[in-house]
């Protein structure tokens, strides 16, 4: 079986790669996985995954004319997603939970009468630090950076940047703590 998902993983990776993703040595891309440059005003978008990426049933990276770039050993659950509209980078270690949502843009709030939808969106750099743990459920607003070491508690929402090695929960997520060994 074994043997089954990692020729299964190869194949996905290869497609992926035919379709302009770099990737290098994946250790695991399950079948549901889905990988998209995108195009947006004209521009191809890129996605980069590191070697030993793992990401598992329904993750979702879409670059939609933006960037993804995911670092070595990253891991990403059962349906989390990354829109990199305006960019997205991902440290060395990182574990994105299961339902995660990462973002990289937010749409203007135009004056009464004027249709959101047809406004251009707000593109907004997200960077995510090496050996972060995002709990299951997060969702990470675009133009936050979160510190290297960092862990946020499932279900919060980050809107603001975090410290290196601080702990935050809840909505929006606060930092109620350090790792151990960190202060």
């Amino acid at each position: 079986m074994e043997i089954i998902r990692k020729l299964r993983s190869r194949l996905i990776a290869a497609r992926a790669r035919a379709h302009g993703v770099e990737i290098e040595a994946p250790r695991l891309l399950e079948r549901t996985v889905v990988l998209s440059p995108g195009y947006a005003n004209g521009r191809k978008g890129r996605i980069r995954l590191k070697s030993r990426a793992c990401l598992l049933q329904g993750a979702c990276l879409e670059a939609w004319g933006g960037s993804i770039d995911v670092g070595s050993d990253a891991f990403f659950g059962q349906y989390a997603v990354i829109y990199g509209h305006g960019g997205v980078r991902i440290g060395d270690h990182a574990l994105v939970s299961m339902h995660c949502r990462i973002l990289s843009s937010n749409h203007t709030i135009p004056a009464r009468g004027t249709v959101i939808r047809s406004q251009p969106d707000v593109l907004l750099s997200t960077a995510i630090g090496n050996d972060v743990w995002l709990g299951a459920g997060v969702t990470v607003l675009g133009g936050v950076t979160i510190g290297d070491g960092c862990i946020v508690g499932a279900g919060a929402v980050v809107t603001s940047d975090l410290p290196p090695y601080s702990i935050a929960v809840g909505v929006p997520a606060r930092v109620v703590g350090k790792r151990p060994g960190s202060e």
